[in-house]
């Protein structure tokens, strides 16, 4: 396995990333059916059966040293509500991607999306020592483009006609990255939405599965 995939919980102040793992699945279960959260995804998930496979094809792609998932879970109470992921991972060209982010209905607006991004682009520039981050979003994904640019990731171009959805639409995917040079900035930003002082707090994440 790879170091950038090595498996790591990442700490923050109301949200914990643990490493995703089989156990999460009865969490996630009645959250992960939601038909929205797949609506600009390749993803589909129905039922138990497609969260587990979907939870076992990210384990083994954190096996193989492409990835590193985690679950999305709340310091109160600690109940899993979501998942996001470090993936694409390229150790030799210092440059992971952020994505595969979802967070079930319930329990959305309450600013996770922004401290997840916070934990995830600390750990990829801080530890990992990446020199890119990458973010991959539907282009017809409003919301979630709007979402990545709030990070303050530069939109770089588009890759048109893609990726085939489960329904036939072929996806544009918008690219947008964070480089090394500008993370204390993107920081210093992050740091002050997610303790509520920021320009766009919770309200303005977006509303669904987000990017990849």
């Amino acid at each position: 396995m790879s170091a950038y995939a090595a498996p790591v919980t990442l700490e923050g102040a109301r949200l914990r990333l643990e490493p995703l793992a089989a156990a999460h699945a009865d969490a996630l279960e009645a959250l992960a059916t939601d038909p929205e959260l797949w609506r600009f995804t390749p993803t589909r998930i129905e039922d138990r059966a497609g969260l587990d496979a979907y939870i076992e094809a990210a384990l083994a792609e954190q096996r193989a040293g492409g990835a590193l998932p985690f679950a999305l879970v709340e310091r109160a109470g600690g109940r899993a509500v979501g998942s996001t992921r470090l993936g694409h991972m390229d150790p030799e060209h210092e440059r992971v991607e952020i994505g595969w982010t979802w967070v079930g209905r319930p329990f959305q607006r309450r600013g996770h999306g922004t401290e997840s991004k916070l934990l995830l682009l600390s750990h990829a520039f801080e530890t990992l020592g990446c020199r890119r981050v990458e973010f991959r979003v539907d282009a017809l994904n409003v919301p979630s483009r709007r979402a990545v640019a709030r990070l303050g990731a530069r939109e770089e171009g588009t890759l048109r006609q893609h990726t085939r959805l489960p329904d036939g639409r072929f996806v544009d995917w918008v690219y947008s990255s964070i480089l090394r040079k500008e993370w204390p900035a993107v920081r210093a930003a992050l740091r002050q939405r997610v303790a509520g002082r920021g320009p766009s707090g919770p309200a303005a994440e977006a509303p669904a599965g987000g990017a990849s």
